[in-house]
């Protein structure tokens, strides 16, 4: 019989995004509508872009599913875990429009640790669909903390917005950065400093744990 504590240390949570169906041909149709519509007939060397930018925002739309792997903290490890320069990659709700950037993901464990490579993907559960930089990092930063159950959680995304490079006021180069912290992260003014620190100073090369 598998004790209690052998089921803790190897059950993952299977997380699967939600999908509600997507439809490649009628968005094959929708985008070829869209480039005539703004005098862009699709033709020649472009005749099958509507199948390109179908699957291609669909691709940028859907997350992948991953199990969430925990471990027992039996090192009883209390100082800050930072993952940085997670890459980001999402869509803007407002014009459909990518914006990219990295974010910086950290915690200060309680009963369990995470493999590092589950900060990534939970980055990409919420990036992955029509978002504002605001929400994600809010939505990463509530999710860990509600399933890992950490003693603090930080999330800091810096983001470079099309819609503001490549249109309207045209600010290339322009980013845009936001945090969500929780718990001793938020609470604790030092807690707090070595954390916003860490997030803006010059990466270090270091080992670490993958999973």
């Amino acid at each position: 019989m598998t004790s209690p504590a052998a089921i803790a240390k190897a059950t993952p949570l299977r997380v699967v995004p939600p999908l509600e169906g997507v439809d490649l041909a009628g968005a094959e149709r929708a985008a070829a509508e869209f480039l005539a519509a703004l005098g862009l007939a699709s033709s020649g060397a472009t005749a099958d872009t509507p199948r390109r930018m179908a699957r291609a925002y669909a691709e940028m739309l859907t997350p992948r599913s991953f199990d969430l792997t925990t471990f027992p903290n039996d090192e009883y490890y209390d100082e800050l875990v930072l993952a940085r320069a997670i890459p980001v990659q999402s869509v803007c709700e407002h014009h459909m429009l990518p914006f990219l950037g990295v974010a910086h993901v950290g915690y200060l464990p309680g009963r369990r640790i995470l493999g590092l490579s589950k900060l990534a993907r939970v980055v990409e559960l919420f990036a992955r669909r029509p978002q504002v930089q605001e929400r994600l990092t809010k939505q990463v930063a509530d999710w860990l903390h509600a399933h890992l159950q950490p003693r603090g959680v930080g999330v800091v995304i810096e983001a470079e917005h099309l819609c503001m490079t490549v249109r309207g006021v045209r600010a290339g180069g322009a980013h845009t950065t936001t945090s969500s912290l929780l718990g001793t992260l938020r609470e604790d003014p030092r807690s707090r400093a070595e954390f916003l620190a860490l997030t803006t100073s010059s990466p270090a090369t270091s080992g670490g744990r993958h999973g």
